[in-house]
This record gives C-alpha cells, structure tokens and sequence, in this order.
C-alpha cells in the first residue's frame, strides 16, 4: 500500500461549524454516559478490584500512546485529535461492541447452531462489529480535520490510537468480568492474570495493530486522489477486510487443544495466531513511514544548505533507528546535553521539511531553530548530528535488554501455563 504525501494546512479550521464535530460530540458523550454507568457498577460490586485494574491499564497505555505517537515523526498529529481517536475507541467503540457483539453471537447460533455460536460465535462476532466500530473513529477524524490525514502514516496513526482506546477499556472490562467469574470477592489476582494474558503478552498484536491496519486503508483512501475512486475504496476495504482476518484468526479457537496447557504450547499459540498478522502489520507501517520520511528529507535536500542539514543528517533522518543512532553518538561523544541537542535539532529540521512542504512562507522560525540548535552543538563541540559506528556497548546493553525481556516472557508464560 503505497500513496503520495499530501501535506494540509498548518491549523485546521475550526470544526465547530461542521455538522460531522457535533455529532461526534454527541456520540462521545453518549459512550461516556455508557462506560460510566458500567464502571460506576464495577466500582459498586468491587472497588479495590476496579481501581487495580484501572491503575495497571491505564500505565499500560502510556508506553504505546507514546510509541503510536513517535511512529510520525515529521508531520506529528495535534494532541486534540489523537485524544479524539483515543475516546471514540475507548467510548464510543467499545460501548457499541459490548451489546453489537452479544446481538451477532445470537444470530450466530439461531442461522447456524448453538454449537457453532459456542466455538466460532467471538472470532466472528466481536471482529465484525469492533472492527467496523474502530475504523468509524478514523471516518469521523477525516470528517472533522481532513487536512490533517494527508499521509498513509496518519491513518495508521489515528487507527492505532482508536485501537489503543477500546484495546485499554475492553481489558479493564474483562478483568472486572475475570473478577466476578472467579466468584471470590473482591480479589486482585483475577485482575493480575487477565493484566498479564490481554496487556502484557496480547497487547503487542491486539487491537492496536488491527486499528492501525484499517486506519491506512482510510489513510490511502484519502490522500491517493490521484488513483480511482474504486482502487481506494478496494484497497480501503481490503485493509479492514486484513484487519477482520487478524482479528478473528486471534479470537479463534484454532490451536486451543493439541498442544497441553504449558509454557510452551502458550507461546506456541501466541506466535501462530499472532505473529502473522504482526509482521504483515510492521511491513506495511515501515513503507509507509519511508515513504514520508523519503517525501519530506528531499524538501530538506532541495535546501542544499549544510547549515541547515547536512548530507549525513539527511541520512539519518530518514530512520528512526538512524535518528537514535545519531542520539546515541552524540552522547558517546559530547555527553547527554548533546543527545538533548541532537534530538531538538531532528525536531527543528523535521518541523523544517514541513513547512517547506507546505510551501509556507513561514519558515523563519524553524530555520532559526535549526540554527540555534546547530550553535549549541557546535559549542559542544559535535558539530553534526550523525550516526556512529556501532559500539560494543549499545550491542551488549541491546542482547541484555532481549534477554531480560525473554526471561520475564518465560515466566509470565509458565506462571500462566500453570495455572
């Protein structure tokens, strides 16, 4: 999935004479009313259980906001928006899901069989209605701010953070329904697990990444005008079609018996059903982040001025691993205020590349960013923010850190096996 960049205006309009705003507004607040009374009844039935789960998920969320966040480097999203993306997932989203999907597995078993409704009933009804739940959030963000979906990567973006949204809330409502199916009070441990199962090994391939693929059907539907209307509306369909696909191959009940209840057949099951869809998912994110990247370093490279961006900065710029490279060279070389530095520089020449895109005569600002930023390093004395050559350190500390994650990994999964 490939789409040219199209970069919008620096500040949408005002979306308060849109009829599309109230009507989100509307919708929120009807799923906000929802959630709350679900949650005011959790609290009611168990408090120190509800607050547990609300507290482990709600940190939960911070180091993927921030991940989904770092994925658009150059033309970042406003704040109000990704907040937008993130409540229609959590409210809107998930309180249509709770009684759709219930509906569907209904009509499941009255079309096929109690039996089929049993095994198949929620990889085929949760993944229809959350999936076109989701993908609506990302509607209503390009209905209310067209100009800032101009890029395959912003769908992407949007789509992970409204599935980030009802990935945190569904998880909060499974723990509680965890809770009370243990039928032991008000006891944390059902939480505990239901934290380790759906955030800490499920979370990587969960409803997060299935948003995100819709999200960059929507994301080419709208900016590749150049392309007929029928090859973005099928391509469109086909990224919610793949995001369906990984969803219901996640829900279902293939691998479940076979393989024993240890470590190893766990793992087995989450790398079958969930490693596919990952992969397939990380592709598609790194070309459409290339992609950008390759649209905004050429702005940068027409410049042809070292002061601004050098041809090795160019270079670095284009990768987020280039970028931290750099990072970590300037630390290597002239201490943690140059990293700071470095990294305010990719920031300034990043901000640069888009103003340039947008042919804005309002490019004094960033180029006296750039500038500023460039006298700090060169004060520092590391005049130009590249990477180095990999260091033995950064290749130990990354086999410990795998190590270490592997290791809690196992455990989880043999406490988990084990149960």
């Amino acid at each position: 999935m490939s789409s040219p960049v199209r970069p919008g205006a620096a500040c949408p309009a005002t979306p308060y004479r849109l009829p599309a705003f109230w009507v989100v507004i509307a919708l929120l607040a009807t799923g906000a009313v929802r959630m709350s009374q679900i949650l005011a009844k959790f609290l009611d039935s168990y408090p120190i259980a509800t607050i547990t789960a609300l507290a482990l998920f709600a940190l939960l969320a911070v180091p993927f906001w921030l991940f989904v966040q770092e994925l658009d480097f150059f033309e970042r999203e406003p704040a109000g928006l990704l907040v937008l993306a993130f409540s229609w997932g959590g409210l809107v989203a998930t309180s249509v899901s709770i009684p759709g999907s219930t509906a569907v597995e209904n009509l499941i078993a009255k079309l096929g069989s109690p039996g089929l409704a049993a095994d198949w009933g929620a990889a085929l009804a949760g993944p229809t209605v959350e999936e076109i739940a989701k993908t609506l959030g990302v509607i209503a963000v390009v209905l209310i701010a067209r100009s800032q979906v101009n890029s395959v990567l912003d769908g992407v973006v949007y789509g992970a953070m409204v599935g980030l949204g009802f990935q945190i809330v569904e998880d909060i409502v499974f723990a509680i329904g965890a809770v009370a199916l243990a039928g032991q009070g008000d006891q944390v441990q059902p939480v505990i697990t239901t934290f380790l199962v759906r955030g800490f090994l499920a979370g990587v391939w969960s409803h997060t990444l299935f948003g995100a693929l819709a999200g960059a059907g929507i994301g080419y539907l709208v900016v590749s005008t150049d392309r007929g209307r029928p090859r973005r509306v099928a391509t469109a369909a086909l990224a919610l079609f793949g995001a369906w696909a990984s969803h219901v191959l996640w829900n279902s009940p293939l691998f479940r018996e076979g393989l024993g209840n240890g470590a190893v057949a766990l793992l087995a099951v989450l790398v079958f059903k969930g490693l596919p869809p990952l992969v397939l998912i990380l592709m598609l994110v790194r070309r459409a982040h290339d992609r950008e990247a390759e649209y905004y370093v050429a702005r940068l490279q027409g410049l042809d001025d070292p002061e601004v961006i050098t041809e090795g900065e160019l270079r670095a710029l284009g990768s987020g691993s280039r970028r931290a490279a750099a990072r970590r060279h300037a630390a290597e070389k002239a201490g943690r205020e140059a990293r700071a530095t470095v990294r305010r520089l990719q920031r300034a020449q990043a901000r640069l590349a888009v103003e340039l895109s947008r042919a804005s005569e309002q490019t004094d600002q960033p180029h006296s960013d750039v500038r500023r930023h460039r006298a700090t390093l060169i004060a520092l004395g590391h005049p130009e923010a590249v990477e180095g050559l990999r260091s033995w350190r950064h290749t130990a500390s990354a086999i410990g850190t795998a190590a270490v994650a592997i290791a809690v990994l196992w455990v989880a999964l043999s406490a988990l096996g084990g149960a």
